[in-house]
């Protein structure tokens, strides 16, 4: 197939998850033969058009004029992408799929669908109403309604969880049979020849301390400040622990003031952001990965740990319950609960048996589960899907002009007989 991929964010640009699914999936499609072309953003000083290892990246800057907001910013990027498809396919010929990643790219997706008559798959990675617990203003609204825009545009629609269908079908009133669970993925082989570097783990933690690891964006939805918050009952009956917290966002100050507050500033560490070869190792130092959102679709950040041999605690939330199962391949707490969270965290640092066992099912269930090459067939079985049920309708229209156009001739005869009937009367 000819796949187009429309994305916001593309290595080396890093958003949230989005850019990691579409590289990785992108790369797993082109290993099947598949040819892969991805229209993103252009952040930095990047080149415009990129053969990245037989995926074809497309570059767009956005207008040269300042935008009034966000909604007009992200308005004038999906008019540089559709100009810079229309190029493409001038050249090189239609696609056989298009593939959109969430709303930002929601209007260049309907506009080529519908001027190349091209078959559309749209997944949703995350809604506004699931991050924001409900649409709360006028943006957040209009952001609602483009994703059921997208949906409802989309022959196929992919989610990464159970949990992500039920939203999608109380949200948008979608049918259960248009939505296609495929999960995201983690590649398999992340963590090859990476060992715990000592070095590095003493720029954070003393030897004697256990590190308690949060790896992700520092937002409200990520539940940071409930695990900062259970910090004092942590250290109380554990006292040689350490919480890294690894990432950037925007509650950075209010996380840190609520660190002074209880007074754990000499056992809690920002590491601000960090790069990929830096998350690996600080994946293989960390005793116990913690991920205590609120609202998460999946959770990618979780199989990496799980793939690193990291025993993990999440909420019972999202994706992520469906992920872990409580005791067998990670530890479970009550979303948005910090006392839960503590003991679910004490639990692992008291019981080293029961860390290695959860490892080694996380691991295991990962592999089978989790691997690009089985999500990769199932995407390209939805794009099937959508061709298939685009041809279709080709067809069904085209039967339906050929009988409009039939029922106008016939009509047309009986016009005509009956008006050579009358002149013949009249004669």
């Amino acid at each position: 197939m000819k796949i187009l991929m429309l994305s916001w964010e593309y290595p080396p640009r890093v958003v949230g998850g989005i850019s990691k699914v579409v590289h990785d999936l992108s790369h797993r499609l082109i290993k099947d033969g598949h040819d892969v072309t991805v229209i993103t953003y252009r952040d930095g000083n990047v080149p415009y058009v990129e053969n990245d290892e037989g995926v074809m990246v497309h570059r767009v800057d956005n207008f040269m004029i300042s935008s009034n907001n966000f909604i007009d910013w992200i308005m004038q990027l999906n008019f540089n992408m559709i100009a810079r498809a229309g190029e493409i396919i001038a050249k090189d010929g239609n696609f056989d799929v298009i593939h959109a990643h969430d709303w930002l790219v929601a209007y260049a997706a309907k506009t080529l669908k519908q001027a190349y008559s091209t078959p559309l798959v749209a997944t949703i990675h995350a809604t506004e109403a699931g991050r924001n617990s409900g649409i709360q203003g006028e943006t957040q609204k209009y952001i609602n309604d483009t994703e059921w825009l997208l949906t409802y545009e989309a022959s196929e629609v992919i989610v990464n969880s159970n949990y992500m269908r039920s939203e999608l079908q109380r949200l948008f009133g979608l049918p259960f049979e248009k939505i296609n669970i495929v999960p995201n993925g983690v590649n398999l082989n992340l963590f090859d020849g990476v060992e715990k570097d000592y070095d590095f783990r003493r720029q954070y933690a003393m030897d004697n301390e256990k590190i308690i690891l949060f790896m992700g964006r520092l937002v409200y939805e990520k539940g940071v400040q409930n695990l900062i918050a259970a910090m004092p009952k942590i250290l109380q009956n554990y006292h040689d622990a350490k919480l890294i917290i690894a990432g950037k966002g925007g509650m950075i100050d209010e996380l840190r003031n609520q660190v002074k507050f209880l007074g754990i500033e000499n056992k809690v560490y920002f590491t601000g952001h960090l790069s990929q070869k830096n998350v690996q190792k600080m994946y293989k130092c960390a005793d116990i990965s913690v991920f205590p959102s609120t609202y998460e679709p999946f959770g990618i950040v979780a199989l990496e740990a799980m793939l690193s041999g990291t025993p993990v605690v999440v909420s019972d939330i999202g994706g992520l319950n469906e992920i872990v199962d409580h005791g067998v391949n990670g530890m479970k707490s009550y979303a948005g609960n910090p006392n839960s969270l503590a003991d679910s965290i004490l639990s692992l640092l008291f019981d080293h048996k029961l860390c290695d066992e959860i490892t080694k099912n996380a691991k295991a269930k990962v592999k089978a589960e989790y691997n690009w090459n089985k999500i990769a067939q199932d995407t390209h079985f939805t794009y099937q899907k959508a061709i298939c049920e685009t041809v279709a309708e080709r067809q069904a229209k085209q039967n339906a002009q050929e009988a409009a156009e039939k029922h106008k001739s016939k009509s047309n005869e009986i016009t005509n007989l009956l008006s050579f009937k009358k002149r013949q009367a009249f004669a």
